[in-house]
């Protein structure tokens, strides 16, 4: 990882030990599967009870579908069928004295997945998002919400630790419904060289649009909930102050900025299921069974909108689930949305999802990113269609309501963001194993190639 504290991973013939090392961990990889295979043989005669597991599986996220798209007596057998598939599972595997076999085949795939993930990233060679070094700034202005993330601005002396490093903070007044963007703004009249936000992502997304509309650099303090644009910019989630050593000692990264009908966003802007129940007012204070009780409707199509997408190259017919992204994300998880590898690709990720019942459910389940009701693409725009007045969207997790079509962009390396020269950095996020890559990898015969020399295009400049 070098010092942008940020990585992507780029396909690269590297030395032979690489790729010699990588081949023995493909040719490991396929042993192992070769070990799972033989600890189900070795239960010939029981080849019943082992579909029956799978089964279990299948009928456990049919029961899951079922506790979250019904109500009353149908989601309390679907609960128990979640719960109770599985345990039988245990217990006709314990019973038949299949445990161990199970057992050994599990820890056989589970080691073969890691040494294909391994094998493929030895492969390529981390590339940090470009950086320079930069002066530090003369009237910086931070934005802070006392009581974002539980109150951690009061928690962790950010606005004297912030003045004592030279910046002006400017604390929001929660009662007065303070407007962030009419506060950066007046900030620039006034003379700011740089903005920043101790707060959440929605806030820091309004303000980062005020920045770069006037070519200023933005700057995170990690002191909201969930740090989502922080995590994937390398910063420290757990130590606020460390992101403060960027008024003192910073670097400057240009990423791209997220645009949905004029509104900046720097995660994601979400439709359908997720978009409508946060609308709810008891949402904040009681997530999940807001989400229970609204589900049922949404689910099966009773309740919101229905949507349609066009993206550059795809039309995505009635999903229950649009989420657009600031730069794709590395796993498609619409549910806790994971990380992105950078955020200076100039395009959105687009996941959408379509579970039309227990069946598609069950695939989703054990099939994951490559089942069928699950879309993954990027796109430059993506235009969210519906017959509604208005539909509810969840821009950075901010409840919204706008009239379609709702046009969403991406306006690449608008956004100077300043962050701190020394940070933890993003953590490698590994996609999906390619298994047919990884059996190629396996059985090719070594091919020599040609040194040619290469150029470090992350180097460090200087800001003359």
């Amino acid at each position: 990882m070098n010092e942008t504290g940020t990585t992507r991973e780029t396909e690269t013939q590297g030395p032979e030990t690489g790729l010699g090392a990588a081949r023995a961990l493909a040719r490991l990889a396929l042993l192992c599967i070769a070990g799972a295979v033989a600890a189900v043989v070795a239960g010939t005669g029981h080849w019943f009870i082992l579909l029956l597991g799978l089964v279990g599986l299948a009928l456990a996220a049919a029961g899951l579908w079922w506790a979250l798209a019904r109500r009353g007596f149908a989601r309390l057998l679907g609960a128990l069928l979640a719960i109770t598939a599985p345990v039988g599972v245990l217990v006709l595997y314990a019973v038949s004295g299949l445990w161990l076999v199970a057992v050994i085949a599990l820890a056989a795939w589970t080691a073969a997945l890691g040494c294909a993930r391994s094998a493929l990233r030895r492969l390529r060679k981390p590339h940090g998002m470009h950086t320079r070094t930069v002066r530090a700034p003369r009237r910086a202005v931070l934005i802070m919400n006392p009581k974002s993330g539980g109150g951690k601005v009061g928690q962790y002396g950010l606005v004297e630790r912030a003045e004592a490093l030279g910046a002006r903070v400017i604390l929001l007044d929660l009662d007065t419904d303070p407007d962030p963007v009419a506060l950066a703004r007046q900030a620039v009249a006034e003379g700011a060289d740089l903005l920043g936000v101790a707060g959440g992502d929605g806030t820091q997304a309004l303000v980062a649009g005020v920045a770069a509309q006037h070519g200023l650099p933005f700057m995170v303090v990690t002191a909201g909930t969930r740090n989502h644009f922080a995590m994937d910019l390398g910063l420290d989630r757990d130590d606020p102050v460390s992101s403060l050593e960027a008024l003192s000692d910073g670097v400057e990264l240009r990423v791209d900025l997220g645009d949905i009908s004029g509104r900046p966003f720097v995660n994601t802007a979400s439709f359908g299921t997720y978009a409508h129940i946060v609308q709810n007012p008891d949402y904040r204070d009681a997530k999940a069974a807001t989400a229970l009780d609204q589900l049922p409707d949404l689910l099966v199509g009773e309740a919101g909108a229905t949507l349609s997408a066009r993206t550059d190259d795809e039309r995505l017919e009635a999903p229950q689930a649009v989420l657009v992204s600031n730069n794709p994300y590395a796993r498609a998880d619409p549910l806790t949305g994971g990380r992105r590898e950078r955020l200076d690709t100039g395009a959105l990720g687009v996941i959408a999802v379509r579970v039309g019942g227990a069946v598609q459910a069950a695939e989703l389940a054990l099939l994951g990113e490559r089942a069928s009701g699950l879309t993954t693409l990027t796109s430059r725009s993506v235009v969210v269609e519906s017959d509604e007045e208005v539909i509810p969207v969840a821009v950075d997790g901010e409840a919204l309501l706008l009239p379609p079509p709702v046009v969403c962009t991406i306006r690449p390396g608008a956004l100077r963001v300043r962050v701190p020269r020394e940070r933890p950095g993003a953590p490698y996020v590994a996609p999906a194993v390619d298994w047919y890559r990884v059996i190629r990898l396996a059985f090719d015969r070594p091919r020599h190639h040609r040194a040619t020399p290469t150029h470090d295009k992350d180097q460090e400049q200087s800001d003359d």
